[in-house]
């Protein structure tokens, strides 16, 4: 009997097994029929992509530029240009570029005769952009320049006509008007959705330490050129004006030989048409703070952090309620990179020219000068 019961016991289960592996007419299969589902999309390597140069190969190029390359659908790394051999061929090797488009500052110009460039990123010391940034132009490449454009307006005003004489484009590298963040913030406080802006107050304030190129003279450092020309350009960005006037105070501690060159801190008020008043001020002796507050009529707009790579937070008050946007992130170097390719590519005029690059310079001077005689300086246009 016990017999009996563990085969009637082993076909039961049997005839259960093979009754749930059957499958209906009407069922849908469990698996895709094909190899690939097709609703699946796969991406298409582009018809042509941009050869590009990077010319410096400081910690911004290394940490953030270079890296960024991997994330771009349109721009590729294939020349350097650095005055350190032994870098330079450690950087191309890391990232498959051919060493025979490794220059040195002497053969510059001879990526004019590299057809594999069609545009160079100057990441160079701020008094070195212009030159550089002519030189680039001469040689027939287009440029993408960091920001300060260059050292003074004069400067700016020869890249840009530089630009022009050659048929290339220039662009700045104003990294945040290429990010999702800043973008909407732009488009809030534009379209009144705070109402009618009244004022701004912005903070981009860190540590910096010698041996650092920022604190060179010589070389246009200082705290404005340097973090408080994020604070300008956000002035100008969110009410999409050109200010007027400038009061500024800067303080130069006489017991720190690292600050004896440029100051410490600078803090600055600008005067725009509308009547928006915007304060912000800059350091290289504090903690670090990186963050705008817009106030308007019926709310305000705030980002902390405002300026730095990653991490950037967007958060909107009106009618008492307040909430925090929520984006999806890109990668700032790749974002500006991509669009320079696209302008390159399509004949495009860049959304961060060189005349923006001007416009900054022409309130950068004007605080030099509110700092120097302690009176309000105009905006030279």
């Amino acid at each position: 009997m016990p017999h009996d019961l563990n085969r009637r016991g082993f076909i039961a289960t049997s005839a259960t097994l093979i009754a749930s592996n059957t499958m209906r007419a009407d069922a849908p299969p469990l698996a895709p029929p094909d190899k690939q589902p097709p609703n699946l999309k796969v991406p298409e390597a582009p018809a042509k992509t941009v050869g590009w140069a990077v010319v410096g190969l400081g910690q911004l190029a290394l940490e953030e530029i270079m890296p960024a390359f991997a994330k771009c659908k349109l721009s590729r790394p294939v020349a350097l240009v650095s005055g350190h051999p032994d870098k330079a061929k450690n950087v191309a090797a890391a990232y498959g570029i051919d060493p025979k488009n490794i220059y040195d500052y002497k053969t510059y110009d001879r990526l004019g005769e590299n057809p594999a460039v069609d545009a160079i990123y100057i990441v160079l010391p701020n008094s070195m952009h212009a030159e550089y940034t002519v030189r680039g132009l001469k040689a027939g490449k287009h440029v993408l320049c960091e920001k300060p454009m260059a050292a003074t307006v004069a400067e700016c005003e020869q890249m840009i006509a530089a630009a022009k004489t050659a048929n290339r484009k220039l662009m700045i590298a104003y990294r945040l008007r290429y990010e999702p963040f800043n973008m909407t913030a732009i488009e809030i406080c534009r379209t009144g959705g705070a109402g009618k802006l009244k004022s701004i107050t912005a903070s981009n304030c860190q540590t910096t330490k010698a041996p650092n190129i920022r604190l060179s003279k010589a070389l246009a450092g200082g705290p404005v050129q340097d973090v408080g020309i994020y604070c300008i350009n956000a002035f100008r960005y969110l009410t999409g004006e050109e200010p007027t006037e400038v009061t500024a105070t800067a303080h130069q501690p006489k017991d720190d030989p690292q600050f004896r060159e440029v100051p410490e801190s600078v803090s600055f008020t600008l005067r725009f048409p509308s009547g928006v008043v915007a304060t912000g001020d800059c350091s290289f002796g504090t903690a670090e703070s990186r963050r705008y507050r817009v106030q308007g009529s019926e709310g305000l707009v705030e980002m902390d952090p405002a300026f730095s790579y990653r991490g950037l937070r967007l958060n909107v008050q009106k009618g008492g309620q307040r909430s925090e946007i929520k984006l999806t992130e890109v990668d700032h170097f790749a974002a500006e990179m991509d669009h320079f390719s696209e302008c390159v590519l399509a004949n495009k005029a860049p959304r961060t020219p060189g005349e923006e690059g001007l416009a900054d310079m022409r309130v950068i001077e004007a605080i030099d000068e509110a700092t120097k005689t302690g009176r309000t300086a105009a905006v030279r246009s």
